[in-house]
């Protein structure tokens, strides 16, 4: 991946909210076309990632590069030209319940273009082909199951042929099939679009399914970094507890909180 360009950077980010640090100088590099996987703990800082990666966010310190331009310092006017080439897949889906499927899709290629209106439901109606809801264009979200209303969020994410797309927690709440349709779907459309990816997910079977390359968070630093065969195969304890799923290990669950704190004892 070093010799492929370097499509999203982050530079020594750091980010607290309140007297807590929940990013502690992460470097981070993104690949055109790979699809990367942040993975890690309630609490660990990958949601907060995510969001300074898209913008939402403005870091204490450190830069996020997108396409070599520094986000952190554009103004949101400048920023609108870099939010055009990337889409996002909300955590379950965040469609608006008043509208229908096809109006959910169409509101980007609606407010981002100036598109006939007979043009942007053909476009609608391909994005659905991709992800296989074609004629369900007039069904409501409350109509239709969760699995169908990630794929539609997965269709508007698509809708402006973006060059990258954010996905926050894909299968969370997913019975595993569906979480499989999920993870087949991101494949499938990371290739045919040729789509940089970048996925936040707690989910271990999701990420060594879609990942070329897998990084773990953990209070607000990165610990592990590689392929998945690489990540399988880590020796860092806080790594194997993880990726095992043994709630005994250096990485305790405070109860109260429902955050992972480490042990204080060796």
């Amino acid at each position: 991946m070093e010799n492929k360009e370097v499509i999203i950077e982050v530079k020594d980010l750091v980010k607290s909210f309140d007297d807590r640090k929940v990013l502690d100088g992460v470097n981070l590099k993104v690949h055109k076309g790979e699809t990367l996987v942040i993975m890690g703990g309630s609490g660990c800082g990958k949601s907060t990632l995510l969001r300074h990666m898209t913008g939402a966010y403005k870091p204490d310190s450190g830069s996020t590069f997108i396409k070599g331009k520094d986000i952190t310092k554009m103004k949101e006017s400048e920023f609108d030209n870099i939010r055009k080439i990337f889409g996002m897949v909300f955590q379950y889906s965040a469609l608006y319940d008043s509208m229908d499927v096809e109006e959910n899709i169409s509101l980007v290629l609606k407010e981002h273009t100036k598109l006939a209106k007979d043009i942007i439901s053909i476009m609608v109606k391909m994005k659905l082909e991709l992800v296989g809801l074609r004629g369900f264009e007039k069904f409501l979200p409350s109509q239709i199951s969760g699995g169908m209303r990630r794929r539609v969020g997965l269709a508007r994410a698509i809708a402006m042929d973006p060059e990258i797309v954010f996905y926050d927690e894909p299968t969370a709440g997913l019975d595993p099939i569906v979480a499989g349709v999920i993870d087949r779907l991101i494949l499938d459309l990371s290739k045919k679009l040729h789509i940089t990816s970048i996925v936040v997910t707690h989910d271990m079977r999701s990420a060594f399914t879609i990942a070329d390359r897998i990084i773990m968070l953990y209070e607000g630093k990165i610990i592990a970094e590689g392929t998945p065969d690489e990540i399988k195969s880590g020796k860092d304890p806080r790594l194997v507890q993880f990726v095992e799923g043994n709630p005994d290990g250096p990485i305790q669950f405070f109860q109260n909180s429902g955050e992972y704190l480490e042990e204080l004892t060796k």
